[in-house]
């Protein structure tokens, strides 16, 4: 009877070490992927930092889960840099993220810094995947640069046929200096004006602007001269810019003329904390009938992207858009890559072309990703956002989708 217990006492002992080498083998074997990611946390357009960074940590959450459940080897973890839409910090995190370990980028959110950040991606084998860089002039084939978003041309001309259709037939444009805004700015305008619609384009401004008085002046001298030849329901202003915009409001409300056309805006202000958070601005978009466009989410994917959104809300206070969103989606098209990689070792140009292959195949919270030529998102529409006052407080409200 002993020796019975013995022998089984041996076959349990042995029967652990069996398993617990291969809990150990299983560890040695697994492989941590550090994602890095350049988001404006607490800047510009902090708005879409806070909600992506809310999307990717969601992102990891799910895509851990799948590896565990799968029996894959890797796992998947982030390392965030707040660039405060800054092109020089930009450069400098993705040169840090770069000696950490990280392959993949997520962000940065901005064309300029996208610009800033694409040639050094370029040179060390780093894959940088924006979720909000829009300007067209970054449409190049074979670099390091992914965009999970439409680019300005796609965007310009939705606008373009909007506020054509809406009844305007002159228009005055104005951006903030840096390549998206000023790539909106160019795009929208010249869509408008094939239309057959009047344009006036001002001077780009400069990001660190605070007192926008010279080119109130200017928006102004415009409106009138307009007023001579067409009814003031039929003149606009286009602005493209950031939050910055919340300082131009505040200075254009108490202007009766600058108040009684309508103003539009570019992808930067759509959802804007900002805006809503400062009641003379919010006042005079509502007297405006201000509206931006955020790239649209298909109806056919609200299984996806409904539950994720309120996931999001919940954890940032804050609506996402579907620039948010994609932040999701881009973070699971790199976890699947790394995934379904063949190699031991890193050959970048794979990677980079199985990075693609997955894009084509994968379909998220904003639908498909299919990509351009140019590693842009092939196809897209747009959600237009307006704002009300709710109670004491101001909300921003789904006012139209492009046409």
């Amino acid at each position: 009877m002993r020796q019975t217990k013995f022998i089984f006492s041996s076959f349990l002992l042995l029967t652990l070490l069996i398993a617990s080498c291969n809990r150990d083998d299983k560890k040695i074997g697994r492989q941590n992927v550090k994602i890095g990611a350049l988001l404006s946390l607490t800047g510009n357009w902090s708005s879409l930092g806070i909600t992506s960074r809310a999307a990717m940590d969601i992102a990891l959450e799910d895509i851990n889960a799948y590896m565990e459940e799968t029996g894959s080897r890797y796992r998947f973890t982030s390392e965030i840099f707040d660039t405060k839409l800054d092109a020089s910090l930009a450069t400098d995190f993705i040169a840090e993220a770069s000696k950490n370990g990280c392959k993949f980028i997520l962000g940065p959110q901005s064309s300029a810094e996208a610009a800033a950040v694409n040639s050094y991606a370029s040179a060390n084998d780093m894959l940088v995947v924006s979720q909000g860089s829009t300007a067209g002039t970054l449409s190049i084939e074979n670099d390091n640069l992914f965009r999970f978003c439409p680019d300005d041309h796609i965007e310009g001309l939705a606008m373009a046929n909007t506020i054509y259709n809406s009844g305007i037939r002159a228009l005055i444009t104005a951006a903030r200096e840096d390549a998206g805004n000023m790539g909106l700015q160019t795009s929208t305008g010249k869509a408008f004006q094939n239309k057959g619609g009047m344009l006036y384009i001002t001077t780009p401004y400069s990001p660190v602007t605070s007192n926008f008085s010279a080119l109130l002046s200017e928006i102004k001298t415009k409106i009138l001269q307009y007023s001579a030849t067409h009814d003031t329901s039929k003149i606009a202003v286009y602005l493209a810019s950031f939050d910055e915009c919340v300082g131009l409001f505040q200075q254009a409300a108490n202007d009766p003329v600058l108040s009684k056309v309508r103003w539009y805006g570019g992808d930067g202000t759509a959802l804007s904390a900002a805006l809503i958070g400062n009641a003379t601005a919010a006042d005079f978009a509502i007297a405006t009938e201000y509206f931006a466009p955020a790239f649209g989410l298909p109806a056919q994917a609200s299984a996806k992207w409904q539950p994720l959104s309120e996931k999001i809300k919940h954890r940032t206070g804050i609506t996402p858009d579907a620039f948010a969103l994609a932040s999701y989606d881009a973070v699971w098209v790199m976890a699947l890559t790394y995934n379904a990689y063949p190699y031991s070792k890193i050959d970048f140009g794979k990677l980079k072309a199985e990075f693609s292959d997955q894009a084509s195949r994968y379909y998220g919270a904003t639908g498909t990703t299919m990509l351009n030529a140019a590693g842009d998102r092939a196809v897209g529409s747009y959600d237009y956002w307006g704002l009300e006052k709710t109670g004491s407080g101001y909300s921003w409200r789904l006012v139209g989708k492009s046409e």
